[in-house]
């Protein structure tokens, strides 16, 4: 009886499929399908993925979809057949060969102990990066992934969850270009529990390598603060936010930089206030990664692994940095220190590239 259906978005991912099938081949004591969902690949994807399925031991099927993300998990998840999904990115891998039955038992284990079925878990992320591009970025994003908290897991960790659960919550949002793993993980946190499973799962650092991992991280983190906020004005105006993987490129900040500037002047100045002291409504609580940095940081210098070590600062943030601005001066307070960040910022990037053109980012 299949018990796992493991279900993978694809998009122009033939370079990728082999390495897929062959780990996905190597899980022993699962039985599982894997269902491909496609969302109009043409470097022959689907073709490879036809071939390759023909030698596999475990039961596949080939899904098409309309491009989007969310729109290709929901399509995969009605064809899937089992009563436990894993949703998995296509680059993704496990080195150990019994992480799928090691999270299907911790996640029924979860399940039993709640009772409600409304548990979902996630796996301990490291990137797939060359050693001598490994450092200290790489290694903050791993530890960061490991602790859970508020919008910090993402899908390139696994979803894994109930086919109840998953319905109950009404699957993933198809609206969404972007951001669909983040405001489901989101709805489980409110919903029921998220735990972190025995097993480490490799995520490739393609993206990060190719746009450059400050840029991209930077930009992830612009891109959620307009979500957050409401800022529909910066996605309607803004191209090139999230690149499909094989037309990425070296990330230029610049042009969004000077985008956002053009937009906030267009708007009139109660509107402009609002739009930063919403921003530092939703800056200030996630201000603890600042406290979580300093931790890392000695662990990392330490060389423990990423997890590992204590987090004398964060806890410390955690007892006394709410209290002290959860009120409407310490919104404005971190509204006002954005202000100044973006502004430096913007600063320090037209100093290092003055040629940079807002023509690659237009406005309507």
């Amino acid at each position: 009886m299949t018990e796992l259906s493991v279900i993978v978005p694809i998009l122009n991912e033939a370079e990728n499929l082999p390495a897929l099938f062959a780990m996905l081949a190597r899980q022993e004591q699962v039985a599982f399908e894997l269902i491909l969902a496609d969302g109009g690949s043409t470097d022959g994807t689907a073709v490879l993925a036809e071939e390759l399925a023909a030698a596999s031991p475990f039961a596949i099927r080939i899904v098409r979809s309309e491009k989007g993300r969310g729109r290709q998990l929901n399509a995969g998840a009605r064809a899937a057949r089992a009563g436990t999904f894993l949703f998995l990115h296509a680059d993704s891998a496990f080195p150990d060969a019994l992480a799928l039955r090691r999270g299907l038992d911790t996640l029924a284990a979860a399940l039993a102990r709640r009772g409600d079925g409304r548990a979902a878990g996630r796996f301990a992320m490291r990137f797939d990066v060359p050693p001598d591009h490994y450092g200290f970025g790489y290694y903050y994003y791993e530890c960061k992934a490991r602790l859970g908290r508020p919008e910090g897991i993402h899908g390139d960790q696994g979803f894994l969850l109930p086919l109840t659960f998953f319905g109950s919550l009404g699957g993933f949002d198809e609206t969404l270009e972007l951001l669909e793993d983040n405001r489901f993980a989101e709805m489980v946190r409110r919903e029921g529990e998220w735990l972190l499973l025995p097993a480490e799962i490799v995520t490739s650092a393609r993206r990060f390598e190719a746009e450059g991992l400050y840029e991209r991280q930077l930009l992830n983190a612009l891109i959620m603060n307009f979500a957050a906020i409401g800022w529909d004005d910066f996605f309607r105006a803004a191209s090139g936010i999230y690149r499909q993987q094989d037309l990425t490129g070296r990330l230029r900040l610049l042009p969004f930089f000077r985008a956002i500037r053009d937009l906030l002047r267009l708007c009139p100045v109660r509107r402009r206030f609002e739009l930063w002291y919403r921003t530092g409504c939703y800056v200030r609580p996630n201000a603890w990664q600042l406290a979580f940095f300093l931790d890392v940081h000695r662990n990392f210098r330490r060389g423990l692994p990423a997890g590992g070590g204590r987090t004398p600062w964060l806890d410390w943030f955690d007892r006394w940095y709410p209290p002290l601005t959860d009120h409407p001066p310490g919104r404005l307070a971190a509204a006002g220190l954005v202000w100044l960040w973006f502004h430096l910022t913007l600063l320090g990037l037209r100093l290092r590239d003055k040629e940079v053109q807002v023509g690659q980012f237009p406005l309507n």
